[in-house]
């Protein structure tokens, strides 16, 4: 009997953008408001902006980095990168213009692709060997001397693009750290073609599929989506944020069948979607991520929304972990419904899950510790810091500083954050991060930043103040020395000043007595 033996190298996720020129040359990869770009163009505009910056001395493992809104040059950035090695490290739009250099400094591009609007809060700061395109032809005319995107596509070379390697570097994707440093996260090739494969058969995509993208691309919850669309070949319709109208007229202008929205979102979009409930029916999956949701909220979606799957996914950029099926969002009153609905799910295929104390020793099910994640889609490690990455992975599992329980039937429940992360508005927010600027402050004797519940935000930022001896507390004056030094998103949005602030007998603030305090209904 004769044998065939098939090899095949390794694939890369930049083989979905191959694939996609070929088997969907027509199809739209990428909507945004009138303009389009299929998936053959897509491939072709990569393929070009490659080659434009390998005749500019950018090869592969070299980095650019990309600072803007969604957009779909933003989109074609990223496909560059996918088909070629060379590392694109996304840079969230919302930071201060301190934090934005910060990581310019640390993954050093030789590119920086910005949204002109974006690009005048940063301009003199920007190192001098740093070449600057502007991205999205409508966030403003680019200053003088500064090319377009489109020119700076035009100008290529004939040469061969290099082929990415699944052992590539695929993004730098920049998450706060809780010492105030941004960390960046390295997601490889092949774990970012993990990751949109697992999530395309989560969310049950088809070729015919059309997802909304009003989350921002530089995070990775919304760049792996997009991938995951593109997996099936399905088309991504972007927005560059969030707006209650513009979601709903957009779900009915192009046909979205698919939504990915913070929970604060999706309830904004049901409450909107009251007078005209036909305009959610072609709905047919939700994901829901990014922050808790409550069982009314919940509720209210899946009735505006009869025929769509939900689906409930949990994870951070180290690494995705789990997530809620469709099938496991049934409200028939039983304590097993119940118990599901408060989960965050499943592990997804191919991940372990473990629970463990502070010594690393697997506690028994139904007991609380950290989470640990073995996956194949978990990030390789911290960029330009080998300390933070040596304590994050430790023998091949990732501490995601989470801390949960696994029940009985195998279900992951969230209890608490370990490394007291805010998540407000979708956003990550680290509370020694928002302590250290608030400390900065003259008339600051202490302070605690914790998370308190906000029916828009899901959590708000808030702050517990202790004044110096003889000053007196003026949140306004805080507000405006913190707006240099934070994020907007990352200013507290509530401000209490008490006379001390309660301790534990290690000497460490009580921020569990505190969360308590202050999270009470205002009487």
């Amino acid at each position: 009997m004769e044998v065939f033996i098939i090899t095949t190298a390794p694939l890369t996720v930049g083989d979905i953008v191959v694939d996609n020129a070929t088997r969907f040359p027509d199809q739209a990869a990428y909507i945004a408001g009138e303009r389009v770009r299929t998936h053959r163009e897509l491939y072709d505009r990569a393929r070009s902006l490659a080659a434009a910056l390998e005749s500019r001395g950018v090869h592969r493992s070299d980095r650019v980095a990309v600072y803007g809104r969604n957009s779909i040059e933003f989109g074609e950035v990223l496909a560059m990168g996918q088909i070629s090695g060379i590392v694109v490290a996304t840079v969230n739009f919302r930071l201060s213009p301190v934090e934005v250099t910060s990581i310019l400094a640390d993954s050093t591009p030789r590119v920086l692709f910005v949204d002109a609007d974006l690009l005048t809060t940063v301009a003199d700061r920007l190192p001098d060997d740093i070449e600057v395109v502007c991205l999205d032809p409508s966030a403003g005319v680019p200053p003088q001397g500064v090319p377009t995107f489109d020119e700076f596509v035009t100008c290529t070379s004939e040469e061969p693009v290099s082929r990415a390697r699944a052992t590539d570097i695929a993004c730098l994707i920049y998450t706060s750290g809780t010492t105030g440093r941004p960390k960046g996260c390295i997601v490889g090739q092949d774990g970012l073609r993990e990751i949109a494969f697992i999530l395309t058969n989560e969310m049950r995509l088809g070729s015919q599929d059309r997802q909304l993208l009003v989350m921002p691309m530089f995070h990775i919850g919304a760049m792996a989506i997009g991938l995951a669309a593109h997996a099936r070949g399905a088309t991504v319709v972007l927005h560059r944020g969030f707006d209650t109208a513009e979601t709903l007229q957009s779900v009915v202008d192009h046909g979205i069948t698919a939504l990915h929205l913070a929970p604060t979102m999706l309830q904004e979009l049901v409450r909107a979607a009251r007078d005209s409930p036909a305009a959610l029916r072609g709905i047919r999956v939700v994901v829901y991520s990014a922050a808790p949701i409550t069982a009314d909220n919940l509720a209210a979606a899946m009735a505006a929304m009869p025929d769509a799957g939900f689906t409930n996914m949990y994870g951070q950029t180290e690494v995705i972990t789990s997530g809620l099926p469709f099938e496991f969002h049934d409200r028939d009153g039983s304590a097993l419904a119940e118990r599901r609905l408060s989960s965050v799910g499943l592990p997804f295929p191919g991940n372990r899950v473990r629970i463990v104390d502070d010594a690393g020793h697997e506690v028994p099910t139904g007991e609380s510790g950290e989470i640990i994640v073995w996956s194949a889609t978990a990030f390789r490690g911290y960029w330009n810091n080998s300390a933070a990455t040596a304590d994050t992975l430790r023998d091949g599992w990732c501490h995601t500083g989470d801390v949960g329980v696994l029940d009985d039937d195998g279900l992951l429940h969230i209890v608490d954050r370990k490394k007291d992360v805010v998540i407000s508005g979708g956003e990550n927010v680290y509370s020694l991060e928002v302590e250290d600027a608030i400390s900065d402050h003259p008339d600051v004797a202490e302070c605690a930043v914790i998370g308190t519940p906000d029916d828009r935000w899901g959590e708000a930022v808030t702050g517990i103040i202790v004044s110096q001896a003889g000053t007196e507390f003026d949140p306004d004056a805080l507000r405006s020395f913190l707006r240099d030094r934070l994020a907007a998103y990352k200013i507290p949005k509530r401000f209490f000043p008490v006379p001390e602030l309660p301790k534990m007998a290690t000497g460490k603030i009580d921020k569990k007595a505190l969360r308590v305090e202050f999270s009470r209904p205002a009487e």
